[in-house]
């Protein structure tokens, strides 16, 4: 029997707050959770909060194997807040897992040239970045926020 494997591709997003890199991550998975694919949104800083806990409460290597099932893991919001050493090893762990056998989407409002100096520890940029980037395609956003109010089409104080 011929089984056909789908592709493990990376994405990435970069682009200005509201420029609808979130939206455009979640209408991937949207997409891919109608063409049958598991999907999970996870924002960066949550995530590492949780496999803090994970590894607390004995629940750590549980949760990998979790992230790892998943076909489609999109992890929002890269970039936000600085990681701490054991959050950097973190992420490694959960990217190294899924490279090459799912496909992970990445958002950040910081450029792809600045991911290297934002994870500071050198050896684990070097590696997380290199299983990230690898069989990656990348959508760049520019403009302004979408979240600017638009002007009113009728002005609401007008006297008759």
């Amino acid at each position: 029997m011929l089984t056909m494997r789908r592709n493990t591709h990376n994405l990435h997003i970069t682009g200005a707050t509201g420029t609808g890199k979130s939206w455009l991550a979640c209408a991937f998975g949207n997409q891919s959770c109608r063409r049958g694919l598991s999907v999970r949104y996870e924002r960066v800083s949550r995530l590492c909060d949780d496999l803090r806990i994970a590894r607390g409460d004995g629940s750590y290597g549980k949760r990998l194997v979790a992230l790892t099932k998943i076909e489609l893991l999109i992890l929002d919001d890269f970039g936000l807040k600085p990681l701490g050493q054991s959050e950097r090893h973190d992420l490694l762990e959960v990217v190294e897992d899924r490279h090459g056998n799912r496909s992970t989407l990445l958002t950040s409002q910081l450029p792809i040239a600045s991911w290297h100096e934002y994870l500071g520890d050198p050896t684990v940029a070097d590696a997380l970045l290199d299983r990230l980037l690898s069989n990656a395609n990348r959508i760049e956003l520019k403009g302004e926020s979408m979240r600017k109010k638009e002007k009113p089409l009728t002005n609401v104080n007008a006297q008759e």
